[in-house]
């Protein structure tokens, strides 16, 4: 519940990690129509595609201009909301299970 409200309330998703596994809140932010603004490094940049505005993550500048972009532009903000809702739907539980599957299934033959 305190998850869904934080990101019912929030105007965008900034997230300049650094090293990430996957990226699941980049996920769940477009997923929920919250425009992204994320490290252009490893998974998240992966992870987003070009459904979320990119930054350098190693630059204070970069993150608050790309921040603000999406801020000060609310149709350019519901553009990238719309943007990685189309982007989350193409990933899933399911799918990621498959994937796992194969690559045990690969390593086992």
């Amino acid at each position: 519940g305190e998850l869904e409200g934080l990101y019912a309330a929030c105007a965008c998703l900034a997230c300049p990690s650094l090293h990430e596994g996957f990226g699941l809140p980049v996920l769940e932010a477009m997923a929920r129509g919250v425009p992204v603004a994320c490290s252009s490094r490893g998974a998240l940049a992966e992870v987003a595609g070009d459904a979320a505005k990119l930054f350098d993550p190693l630059s204070p500048t970069s993150i608050a201009r790309t921040v603000l972009e999406l801020l000060d532009d609310p149709v350019a903000a519901d553009l990238l909301a719309a943007a990685g809702r189309r982007r989350a739907a193409k990933f899933s539980w399911q799918a990621t299970a498959r994937a796992t599957l194969r690559v045990y299934a690969s390593m086992l033959s």
